[in-house]
């Protein structure tokens, strides 16, 4: 740590320790996670070869928000940004709710990460499920509690092993590709393509990760907004990439029907050197994704403890790390609650997505307010676009958000009322802790 960063975190302030490639690394190794093992092959199945242009259609509502947390984020550079944005800006009881839910979201996601993370290492060892879990989650305890620039730099190493795993899997692929694979390209026809968008677009979701440690980044206003767009165009080229080696080599009939995509085009075009390249990719790219949601995690609680609608403790700061250590910790704890919930992914994906997809909208309609009530606010963003244009931008994105989290229902109504009841609890506890503050 140097001087500046230990002066500040003798304040009680955060430590700015996020880069701009930290920025991206963070956006590119939360969105890379996860669903580049799992959603290649339904989006496959539902749309033939031209799940390609599914991927690029999904970029499009990724893109609504991208624009609108870009320019929040150069707005209104703040850790826990999801929280303090709708606090702020819509109403204090719309910003508890948004991060309540995201205390349930962020433990599935942290849960479903290291569960699918020790499955792929299951496939070459034999490990205890939960323990195994247990231990991943305790590593990133670990990394994120002795601070914010080794948790960063330890981002931005995992995201250069992806990137190279990544460009291995596709180099080894061409001379495996058969052209024939892609025809007919649209052997699904344009209803399968628009059938795979839902389940494309988690592909980018975490790329605005950065704007939650906002106060981290150094020179936020110009950083973040910058750090926003290489990560989408980061993002769209290794999931192209990686999607169309998996179609030229496999097939989209064979493709849609495997468990394990990347391991079945690995093994094809590196025979016995597959499976370690598969485990090492997987490794970094879920890694990348824990701990940037880890950081997130505790990021929001530590904003909910400052602004006093959670207890207080959380948002101290650690004198050595300059680190929020007591929310680090607590988020820690949940997750090791999280462990006892169901190993089902539809239920976990969902459990994360809905809190995601409900933190989106909230964010526009933040964006909003601020256009029409916060002149101040609006004239100190580093980027911006005109008034109306961000208007539009925000108002689409909050209808993607709304129409993407009806869409889900289809598909397993448990995870909403999970979430319905720990709404309710969440109302309970804002109304009892607002109570003695409105007495005195």
């Amino acid at each position: 740590m140097n001087s500046t960063d230990a002066s500040s975190a003798k304040k009680g302030e955060l430590t700015k320790g996020v880069s701009l490639f930290g920025i991206v690394a963070l956006g590119t190794g939360t969105a890379i996670g996860v669903s580049i093992f799992s959603v290649i092959a339904p989006g496959a199945e539902l749309a033939g070869p031209a799940m390609l242009l599914a991927l690029v259609v999904a970029i499009i509502p990724m893109i609504l928000f991208a624009v609108t947390y870009a320019f929040m984020g150069s707005a209104v550079p703040v850790s826990g940004a999801s929280y303090e944005w709708s606090r702020r800006f819509i109403h204090p009881f719309v910003g508890f709710i948004i991060g309540w839910l995201r205390i349930a979201g962020s433990t599935a996601a942290l849960i479903v990460l290291s569960l699918v993370l020790v499955q792929y290492w299951s496939m070459a060892y034999s490990l205890p499920l939960k323990p195994t879990m247990f231990a991943v989650l305790a590593l990133f305890f670990v990394l994120n509690i002795v601070g914010v620039s080794v948790a960063a730099k330890g981002q931005a190493i995992m995201v250069v092993i992806l990137l190279i795993t990544c460009a291995i899997l596709v180099s080894s692929a061409i001379p495996a590709t058969d052209a024939s694979n892609f025809s007919p390209l649209l052997s699904k026809g344009w209803g399968g393509i628009f059938a795979a968008v839902p389940l494309m677009v988690s592909l980018f979701m975490g790329i605005e990760t950065a704007t939650e440690v906002g106060e981290e980044v150094r020179d936020g206003h110009k950083t973040i907004p910058l750090g926003i767009a290489l990560s989408i165009v980061v993002t769209a080229v290794i999931y192209f990439l990686v999607a169309g080696a998996a179609v030229g080599v496999l097939g989209a009939t064979r493709l849609g029907a495997s468990d394990a995509p990347l391991l079945e085009v690995a093994n094809e075009t590196l025979g016995r050197f597959g499976m370690p390249l598969i485990l090492s990719s997987a490794t970094v790219a879920l890694g990348t994704s824990l701990n940037a949601i880890f950081m997130i995690f505790s990021r929001s609680l530590f904003a909910m403890g400052r602004s006093g609608i959670l207890p207080a403790a959380l948002s101290r700061v650690h004198d050595r790390w300059g680190t929020p250590h007591i929310a680090i910790i607590t988020a820690f704890v949940f997750c090791c609650f999280g462990l006892l919930l169901p190993s089902s992914l539809i239920f976990l994906f969902l459990a994360v997505n809905i809190p995601t997809l409900l933190k989106y909208g909230a964010t526009c309609i933040a964006a909003t307010r601020v256009v029409s009530h916060h002149a101040d606010v609006y004239g100190q963003a580093a980027f911006r676009l005109r008034p109306a244009v961000i208007n539009s931008w925000a108002y689409a994105g909050a209808v993607c958000a709304a129409g993407v989290i009806l869409l889900g229902l289809k598909a397993d109504w448990r995870p909403y009322a999970v979430l319905g009841g720990w709404a309710a609890a969440g109302v309970i506890w804002y109304f009892l802790r607002r109570k003695p503050a409105a007495s005195s």
